[in-house]
């Protein structure tokens, strides 16, 4: 028999009373971070390309990558950088088989947002 309520449900119910978990977004941002990474590490080897083509060439990536972008792009990268070790860091604990309680899940994945935070700030005044 045709189900007669049919038109009546919702096409996606987990959109309406789903929300987001701390994990989950800390998952996704390792995922974010990694790839906004390769971003980086490509404007870094356009610097040290730049820099082995001749003092023209050299001049344009360098006046990109000191500019106000390429200092704001650069500190983010640290971020990046910071957050995804640590996230690896917690992936490790997870390979061992601890720390997947709910409390200690949530736990390890604000102490690696308060961390990258942290030792970005520490990165960017030591240098």
């Amino acid at each position: 028999m045709a189900d007669v309520n049919r038109g009546n449900r919702p096409l996606s119910p987990h959109l309406q009373i789903y929300r987001p978990q701390l994990t989950s977004i800390t998952s996704i941002l390792t995922r974010i971070t990694g790839n906004a990474l390769l971003v980086s590490a490509l404007l870094i080897v356009w610097w040290l390309l730049a820099a082995s083509y001749g003092p023209d060439y050299f001049a344009t990536a360098d006046a990109v990558l000191t500019s106000w972008f390429g200092d704001l792009v650069l500190a983010l990268s640290v971020l990046g950088l910071w957050y995804h070790t640590l996230a690896g860091i917690r992936h490790l604990v997870w390979d061992t088989g601890r720390g997947f309680e709910i409390e200690t899940a949530e736990k390890m994945g604000l102490a690696c947002v308060a961390g990258s935070v942290v030792l970005t700030i520490i990165t960017l005044i030591a240098v």
